[in-house]
């Protein structure tokens, strides 16, 4: 009897196993919660127009011509319990396009508004997303699936709905990028083209190109953003907008307890419904200040935080014309349509509080501003926290000082007076060992000698703070601020006097480096190295102390360093070479960043046992829109923007043309 137990569990649990492998795309656990959740607009037809009193449109994906799949990411799939094996079926790109609906879908788009640029826009909306569901996988988690590029919904306005390739490849790298960084960020599943043609404007001077119609797939637990709270907001001062459903605040109540519920299960029904919400805005705010910190800790630069691009969970959403810092510049605007240069590296944690204080007053007929204005500093303290936390880990600190922030600011600024890269800097630092080791005097001059290499040359550094202004001009627009700052404005100083500013200490940069021979950079860099590497040199003496083994320490020490420095970031470059490629039909070298992507902090990375079945392309058109016509919309491009994958390196300090490579 005992023996036939144990074949009875064992089949039990060969059975189960099984199942556990056997999800496909037509037996997902779809469960559509929000759809039932929250209004559903009872409009059917898919035409633009402002939708009242509702959160979701109910709407279909607009097929697309020959889909197939460009790549996929196995782990985002896993969510989903979708293993390697259902992905090689050819109905994967017809679903994964929106060709063929999933058995349990129900497709949406959202409703939601915006601040853009500091502006209240009124209702913007899923323009080009729709909603296919949420699944709950083996484990008890939900997703929820969209796919992005879709086509036409209510809230497209003057778009057609669709992606194009290029920032269709950058935003499924760059998501699956963050995840792999440690970075909470929506998840990207696949990538999806097809024969589909879409008209776009990539300069926005008139002159049109083709490109192929491209969609992917994107997982997450909820795409609510701070934005899907504007809806009920009335009448702006400044623009004359609303939001279409001003005044509903019961249906602002349901959206609220649907999230609290769903996203937030550790805040617990309470009489006092203020107590509750207030406990719900305390944490988006503490998410929100841990999120900005661990991007400064990267270098990356969203590019476009306005509140509708605000995760209400705390994820990284919505990856457009974001970027990754080579040299380090507090003053880097990766949007290169950020004119005014609102959302520049240095300046994120300060709009993510912005953000924060448009989300308040969006829940003020519920929560008073009273309240959640007090709970604002908590951003402060919880992003300091945070940003010290990461980079004492980056610098190999395990004991806290008061000081630490000095030793920080002044690596900082050692790298933005030479024109250091941001990234391979902070992995350089690993190479130096503690004072006290047998290595360490040696470990020093290799460490410095390594800073030097990351340093801009004379003409780089002369290039990246070239002025954009004349002095003649510079110092009309000086007087036209002072004697006339609005005609200034709408001449196209979007930022006034900060702007000026900014100007004048170019050209003051400039004619500084115009004095300076190569000799003479050579010489203030090795001096700025060694002045710093002093510094570190004292502070990690106090690690040492009271420390019997010194070699233990140190390796310790590496080991928390190389998994806090990346060694590999999504760089602008990087993706356009991947980009290029695939737009002439070849997605070997895609397949193989995204082996690299997976492993950031990884001394070695085998890019060798890639499937090279996998990486064939079924398209004929060979001439990517990127080397036809440069920079664009979504996406990047110069007219030199690939580079033969022999000998490429994915870790080095990037090559001068990788500057021109623009964003928008």
């Amino acid at each position: 009897m005992r023996n036939f137990c144990q074949r009875l569990g064992a089949l039990r649990r060969t059975i189960h196993t099984t199942c556990r492998m056997t999800t496909t795309f037509e037996t997902l656990n779809f469960d559509n919660l929000v759809l039932r959740s929250l209004p559903v607009d009872s409009e059917v037809e898919n035409y633009t127009r402002q939708v009242s009193g509702a959160c979701f449109s109910k709407v279909n994906p607009t097929k697309v011509e020959n889909p197939r799949l460009v790549i996929f990411s196995e782990p985002a799939m896993q969510l989903l319990d979708l293993d390697e094996k259902e992905m090689a079926r050819p109905e994967a790109a017809q679903y994964m396009s929106g060709n063929r609906l999933l058995s349990g879908s129900e497709t949406a788009s959202h409703c939601y508004c915006g601040h853009q640029f500091g502006t209240f826009a009124g209702q913007l909306g899923d323009g080009a997303a729709i909603y296919l569901g949420e699944v709950v996988n083996k484990e008890g988690e939900r997703w929820e699936m969209q796919l992005k590029g879709a086509g036409l919904t209510p809230y497209s306005r003057h778009a057609d709905g669709r992606k194009v390739l290029r920032s269709s490849i950058r935003e499924f790298l760059c998501s699956e990028a963050m995840h792999h960084l440690g970075i909470p960020t929506t998840r990207a599943g696949t990538c999806v083209t097809s024969d589909t043609n879409v008209i776009r404007d990539v300069f926005y001077d008139g002159n049109v190109i083709q490109e192929k119609a491209s969609i992917i797939l994107r997982i997450a637990p909820t795409f609510l953003r701070f934005g899907s709270f504007e809806i009920f907001k009335p009448t702006d001062s400044v623009t004359g907008r609303k939001g279409p459903s001003t005044g509903r605040n019961d249906i602002l109540v349901k959206l609220l307890d649907y999230v609290i519920k769903t996203f937030y299960p550790e805040i617990k029904p309470q009489d006092d419904q203020e107590q509750r919400y207030c406990s719900f805005f305390r944490e988006v705010v503490l998410r929100t200040a841990r999120l900005v910190a661990q991007w400064q800790c990267v270098g990356f630069c969203h590019g476009v935080l306005n509140t509708d691009n605000m995760s209400i969970v705390g994820l990284t959403l919505d990856y457009g014309p974001f970027g990754f810092m080579d040299s380090f510049n507090p003053q880097h605007i990766c949007n290169s349509s950020d004119e005014g240069g609102r959302y520049t590296y240095e300046n994120q944690p300060n709009v993510c509080k912005w953000n924060l204080e448009k989300f308040a007053e969006a829940l003020k007929e519920v929560l008073p501003m009273t309240t959640s204005q007090r709970l604002l500093p908590l951003f402060d303290y919880e992003f300091s926290r945070v940003y010290m936390e990461e980079m004492r880990k980056k610098l190999g600190f395990f004991k806290h000082f008061a000081t630490d922030n000095e030793i920080v600011e002044s690596f900082l600024h050692a790298m933005e007076s030479t024109g250091a890269d941001f990234t391979n800097c902070f992995r350089c630092l690993g190479t130096l060992s503690l004072p006290g080791c047998v290595s360490h005097e040696q470990s020093v001059r290799d460490t410095l000698q390594k800073l030097l290499d990351q340093c801009m040359t004379l003409d780089e550094m002369k290039k990246e703070y070239s002025p954009t202004m004349d002095p003649r001009q510079l110092a009309m627009v000086m007087s036209m601020m002072q004697s006339n700052p609005q005609l200034a404005e709408m001449l196209g100083v979007k930022r006034g006097f900060a702007q000026v500013q900014q100007e004048m200490q170019l050209m003051s940069k400039s004619k500084e480096l115009e004095k300076m021979s190569s000799e003479d950079k050579r010489v203030t860099d090795r001096e700025v190295w060694f002045g710093w590497l002093v510094k570190y040199v004292d502070r990690l003496k106090k690690e040492t102390e009271d420390v019997e083994n010194l070699e233990e320490l140190n390796g310790r020490r590496v080991s928390v360093m190389k998994s806090s420095n990346p060694r590999f970031i999504l760089r602008n470059y990087i993706a356009q070479n991947a980009i290029s490629a695939a737009e002439r039909g070849d997605y070997t070298e895609l397949h193989k960043l995204m082996r690299v992507l997976e492993n950031p902090y990884s001394d070695v990375v085998s890019i060798d046992g890639v499937d090279k079945t996998a990486l064939s392309a079924a398209s004929e058109d060979s001439t990517p829109a990127a080397d036809r016509r440069g920079c664009g919309s979504d996406g990047v491009g110069d007219e030199q923007t690939t580079t033969s994958t022999k000998d490429f390196h994915y870790d080095k300090k990037p090559p001068q043309w990788s500057k021109q490579l623009k964003v928008t």
